[in-house]
């Protein structure tokens, strides 16, 4: 399309996103340029101020308008029970039911920095650490690589539950989670 240049950048853009294909990408770029200019003004500013505004907790790694979250500097949380997730979005997912009545530690890498900044969290009364990692071979490895890392510490250590998903059909659960459910069986 010869002329539409800005457009089919725009396009470009929508499509770069997670989950958004060619056409979502064409439908939001028209929707905006031709429909909704006003919406389309909105989310520049909304983008624009959260990509100026948001950075990483120095504690947890997660996401904070501040040096330190909101979860870091709550009083009411319990210090000594630690989750460790992979990325600050599962942070966002676990505070969304509210259930989590601890603290987190995004751990992204086995870096040495990572590693050093999780023992400084355990350093200040952590007794137990809970893996909430998505389930593969691959977290495990990272989990006894953890757990090995802090066997110094007086620490329990436990995971988040895995297994076959409620209202999903055992013909539909992957060999692993079956597996899984069945070694982590509970009394019914």
């Amino acid at each position: 399309m010869n002329g539409l240049e800005k457009f089919q950048r725009l396009i470009d853009a929508f499509e770069n996103l997670p989950s958004v294909g060619k056409k979502s990408a064409t439908r939001l770029a028209y929707h905006i340029c031709m429909n909704d200019q006003f919406s389309g003004m909105k989310l520049a500013h909304a983008i624009e101020s959260a990509l100026a505004s948001i950075r990483k907790c120095r504690l947890c790694g997660s996401m904070s308008e501040d040096e330190l979250c909101p979860i870091c500097v709550d009083d009411e949380r319990q210090s000594s029970l630690l989750a460790i997730v992979e990325n600050a979005k599962d942070i966002l997912i676990m505070e969304e039911n509210a259930l989590f009545k601890g603290r987190y530690f995004v751990l992204s890498a086995l870096d040495e920095e990572a590693l050093e900044l999780l023992e400084e969290r355990v350093n200040e009364g952590v007794e137990e650490i809970v893996f909430a990692l998505t389930p593969s071979i691959a977290n495990d490895a990272v989990i006894l690589f953890v757990e090995d890392r802090l066997k110094k510490y007086d620490l329990k250590f436990t995971k988040i539950a895995q297994g076959v998903p409620t209202g999903v059909s055992l013909e539909n659960v992957d060999m692993l989670s079956l597996s899984r459910a069945l070694e982590d069986r509970v009394k019914a």
